[in-house]
């Protein structure tokens, strides 16, 4: 056997961490493989083998062949005759198999070639499945690793002796990442296929964010703090629910850390992804009103039928409950479970409409005009006489514009007369 061999063998063992009895496996293989291409006729052999002798350096091929009358051979390479078979074996008897070295000479020399690439495939094999057997059992653990290469928008991570993939699905849209960067990743699943065994990584899973507070919070970790829901938008916020057993114990506060270090850690790991910490609650009322801070919530409604939550904020609350892009009211829903839906409190804009009303229709009799006409005036900001007066005329015309029987003038001229009363009434009194 040549030298180079013997190296390849001591490689693997030391490097790849690959045991000699499964180097020396392939080996054989190998050379099996190599006796098949190398001696014609030999692919017809049913059953054969290669015995290694490492300290000799020797390779050596055997083969069962069946014992047969000598005038009865016809396949050199399965059958043999019965005085060359008796040879062997005086007990031998037909029919029966007899194993036979049938090395060619010179055979290492030889098949050292032939066999190489078919025994770098068999490691690379067995390199895969000591992958598998390594990490299959490592599912939903964080890894760390340097970025190596791209495949396509695929990212390739080397995690020491292995390789692991981080498909674009599992990227974070928000994030680059350039060759040499060493990044934490969730290991999403270990998947063995017909390409042989695969690790799925990824930086944007909800897991990989529940995973960094339990490395990060202590009363996490031993199970004094609890996640009981994580909803996530990688790259732009996280809402995460924690409980706590124990009445003394603040889970909000554990997770925060003093002035904030515990989860400051973690929003840095995140690239200052948003982390919201909520307090998990039975009530839904109260959680759907933590959840969908700093908002302030009118009502609630719960469907139990639909699983809906209906949500009533004032005008002014509910682009901070329903978020940016609808982000904060559709994390909320994740984290409960339930399909959360916001909407303006349409009775506080109810009850608005109906002083606007009230008080358009008292000018309207002030000035002997239409409801219509006063309502659109006190809309435009003569909520008084004594305010129509200080409109110019122009700005009235403009927002009476296209109301029927409207007239600027004779409306300006009625708010003046009014005003003018008025003051007579109160400089009499």
């Amino acid at each position: 056997m040549t030298n180079d061999i013997v190296a390849l063998i001591e490689y693997y063992e030391r490097e790849k961490q690959l045991e000699r009895e499964r180097v020396i496996s392939a080996l054989e293989f190998a050379f099996v493989s190599a006796y098949r291409k190398m001696v014609p006729g030999a692919d017809r052999i049913e059953e054969i083998r290669a015995s290694i002798d490492l300290k000799a350096g020797k390779t050596t091929i055997f083969a069962n062949l069946t014992v047969v009358a000598d005038d009865d051979v016809q396949d050199k390479f399965n059958e043999v005759g019965i005085s060359l078979a008796q040879k062997k074996n005086p007990e031998i008897a037909m029919d029966e198999k007899l194993e036979l070295n049938v090395t060619p000479q010179n055979f290492d020399r030889i098949a050292v070639q032939t066999a190489k690439q078919t025994m770098m495939q068999r490691l690379r094999m067995a390199e895969k499945e000591m992958l598998y057997e390594e990490f299959k059992d490592r599912a939903g653990e964080i890894v760390s690793g340097l970025v190596r290469r791209f495949d396509k928008s695929d990212v390739l991570i080397d995690l020491g002796k292995f390789e692991a993939r981080m498909p674009q699905r599992e990227r974070v849209v928000t994030e680059d990442y350039n060759m040499g960067d060493r990044i934490r990743c969730y290991v999403v699943e270990v998947r063995n296929d017909a390409r042989g065994p695969e690790i799925i990584l990824s930086r944007s899973h909800p897991n990989f964010v529940r995973r960094l507070f339990e490395a990060e919070v202590s009363e996490i970790s031993d199970r004094t703090v609890e996640i009981r829901a994580v909803a996530r938008e990688a790259g732009y916020r996280t809402k995460i629910a924690v409980w706590s057993e124990d009445e003394r114990i603040d889970p909000v506060g554990a997770c925060v850390g003093l002035r904030g270090a515990r989860v400051k850690n973690i929003v840095r790991e995140l690239n200052n992804e948003k982390v919201d910490i909520i307090d998990w609650n039975e009530d839904l009322h109260q959680f759907v009103t933590d959840a969908l801070k700093p908002a302030s919530i009118h009502s609630i409604k719960v469907d139990e039928a639909e699983k809906i939550i209906h949500v009533t904020v004032a005008e002014e609350d509910l682009s901070k409950a329903i978020g940016r892009r609808g982000q904060n009211a559709r994390l909320t829903s994740r984290l409960l479970g339930w399909d959360v839906q916001v909407s303006r409190d349409e009775s506080q804009h109810e009850q608005f409409e109906a002083r606007v009303h009230d008080a358009a229709h008292t000018l309207a009799e002030q000035l002997e005009i239409s409801d219509a006409i006063a309502d659109h005036l006190y809309r435009a900001g003569g909520v008084s006489a004594d305010m129509v007066t200080q409109m110019p005329l122009e700005y009235i015309a403009s927002a009476l514009d296209g109301v029927e029987g409207a007239n600027a003038e004779e409306i300006l001229a009625k708010a003046q007369e009014v005003t003018a009363q008025e003051e007579t009434s109160t400089e009499e009194a």
